[in-house]
């Protein structure tokens, strides 16, 4: 899906600012027609929930609704006409002018309808009922629970699987933009290091297989150094700059497409040339080994909760050029588009994850054990939508050079029967639709072992979470160092040629709380903590990365296991450092490989 830009053909405008917005009672009467009454002021793009005060407002359970109006002009109306949200969480159903344009299941990508039809020269009306449950029919997961007491009303509790506060909304941008009667719908490019370039174009409208194709390439000051025709095709740039995370040299393909009647539409996708491998236990960029340095990451701070906030997410990618990271993974669902477009800019390697998070019925509402196990894989019903989150997730981010990886989950219950066989079929299908076949891997949890993984071979390298440490063996550090040592070294039995990568440790830090023996919670601890991690992994030539969890304190469910949140971050919420910060950036600058 291409992300809204204006081109000599395409006229963009953004839909972003205040919107009406109410939340709604179960049965409540919906007329999507019709203004709404009681409304109150909500900006979009944001998470809904801490915009104002009150914990009902923040918890609630269910449906709510945004709604505005906004104007078409003639000139608006002489092609055709789309809207597109960058992202509503959980479920999305969206009505114009009083008729239903249709519904999108899945809370972190975009989607679109056109509505050259139903709308109209002047005031459009615009209603989005937004419904934010999880369960297991949804990415991420949770349970819907019905609680009684006696005297008082039967209350809704919706419970996640996983340990992030379920911030939901319009929490991505929402656009109208034009395009002509024939058109480009997608684009597809790989630039290879040789200088090769594939494309493949797909086109949209009456007799658009019989419309001309125009491809240039575009060197980042604009000189043409290829030109090609064809709907798909490749060709080759000689000594192309190559894109890295010291020159993240990016080229444009620019796609001009006539059609038998004259229409022309014409777009510009940014893409590098680059290519990622494994290889002897190495993950290789440019044919050269890269040390994954960096953070898991949630998209989250501030009142905005996980909305969309340019200046945020270029101060973090800011942060993580400061602390020397190189990469970071997109816990636990696909970033914006546009932090992913920073990324490309910035030189940022990314690990692009599925919002499949929660997928054990063991896990509790802060995703800690001591739930209640089914048989995971015989109680999910999230399959078939996991299937389509993997295609939308890699059709949006396929061109992007920073994309260096996609992971199909975060600790998922691959430790028992069933897990492979739901698992086998995603990563095959991930790469199927992936032209650069990029690795594709699965975030395993502790209780997913060397002996009792069942997914470890679908792999192409290993990401492990391990909280030795802190969820064990807390306070001892040497201890957690041996059992940590020991359990890497398994996994590289199991599987000798694959690369393996911590993808989360960590450990609680309340900020400005110091203590002379380094006891938990402090910032000494943590700082010791990541020594002893560190000295782990330099022991073991096959470890391939470290990735911290996490990048930033963030907010979770409710729980006595969790005060104001999670508090692992080496920034605080606010992005200031602690202690720990700047044990990191000594360390990962003295790391030293090619990128």
């Amino acid at each position: 899906m291409l992300y809204p830009r204006m081109t000599s053909s395409r006229m963009v405008f953004e839909l972003n600012g205040i919107w009406d917005f109410k939340l709604l009672k179960k049965k409540e009467e919906r007329d999507a027609g019709r203004r709404l009454k009681d409304s109150m002021p909500m900006p979009v793009p944001s998470s809904y929930n801490d915009i104002y005060p009150g914990r009902d407002f923040a918890d609630h359970v269910g449906d709510m609704v945004y709604q505005r109006t906004f104007t078409v002009t003639n000139p608006v109306k002489q092609g055709r006409l789309f809207l597109r949200f960058g992202a509503v969480t959980h479920t999305a159903e969206v009505w114009l002018n009083g008729e239903l344009l249709g519904s999108h299941k899945g809370g972190f990508l975009p989607f679109s309808f056109e509505i050259s039809k139903q709308s109209r020269v002047g005031e459009n009306l615009l209603t989005v009922f937004v419904n934010n449950i999880v369960d297991y029919t949804t990415l991420p997961c949770g349970r819907v629970v019905e609680e009684e007491f006696p005297g008082l009303e039967q209350r809704t509790v919706n419970l996640p699987n996983f340990d992030f506060y379920n911030y939901s909304g319009i929490m991505r941008p929402v656009w109208i933009y034009t395009t002509p009667d024939v058109y480009i719908e997608d684009i597809e490019v790989y630039g290879k290091m040789d200088g090769s370039v594939y494309w493949k174009i797909q086109a949209e409208g009456e007799s658009a297989d019989k419309a001309k194709v125009t491809v240039r390439v575009l060197d980042a000051e604009g000189r043409c150094v290829y030109t090609g025709t064809g709907y798909s095709g490749s060709g080759r740039v000689e000594a192309p700059r190559l894109w890295d995370t010291q020159d993240p040299y990016l080229y444009r393909l620019w796609v001009r497409l006539q059609s038998k009647s004259g229409n022309v539409d014409e777009y510009t996708e940014i893409f590098g040339f680059r290519e990622v491998s494994i290889r002897d236990c190495r993950i290789l960029l440019n044919e050269k080994p890269v040390y994954l340095k960096g953070f898991g990451k949630h998209e989250e701070g501030g009142s905005r909760g996980r909305g969309t906030d340019m200046a945020l997410m270029t101060k973090d990618l800011g942060l993580l050029k400061w602390i020397g990271a190189n990469s970071f993974r997109t816990s636990h669902y696909p970033n914006s588009e546009e932090m992913m477009q920073l990324c490309d800019r910035m030189g940022i390697l990314v690990i692009d994850e599925s919002p499949a998070v929660g997928l054990n019925t063991g896990f509790t509402a802060t995703g800690l054990l001591g739930g209640n196990p089914k048989g995971t894989w015989e109680t999910l019903r999230t399959k078939e939508h996991h299937k389509h989150v993997m295609e939308e997730m890699v059709k949006r981010d396929k061109n992007h050079p920073c994309v260096i990886a996609w992971s199909a989950a975060n600790e998922p219950a691959s430790q028992e029967d069933g897990a492979k066989e739901y698992f086998a079929p995603l990563v095959a299908l991930t790469k199927e639709k992936d032209i650069q076949k990029r690795p594709v891997t699965i975030v395993t949890y502790e209780g997913s072992t060397p002996k009792t993984c069942k997914v470890a071979e679908l792999c192409d390298f290993l990401v492990l979470n391990r909280y030795r440490g802190w969820y064990d063996t807390e306070g001892n550090l040497k201890g957690a160092a041996v059992k940590l040592k020991e359990e890497l070294e398994g996994f590289h039995v199991r599987c000798p040629e694959k690369p393996i990568m911590l993808g989360e440790y960590g450990a609680d830090t309340i900020a400005g709380l110091h203590d002379l023996n380094a006891r938990l919670f402090s910032e000494e601890y943590q700082t010791e903590f990541m020594r002893a991690y560190g000295e782990v992994f330099d022991s073991l030539p096959y470890i391939a990365g470290e990735h911290v969890w996490v990048f930033a304190d963030f907010a979770t469910a409710e729980n006595i296991k969790r005060v104001d949140g999670n508090k692992k971050g080496i920034f605080t919420r606010d992005r200031r450092p602690k202690q720990a910060a700047y044990f990191l950036k000594s360390r990962w600058e003295e790391i030293r490989n090619p990128y």
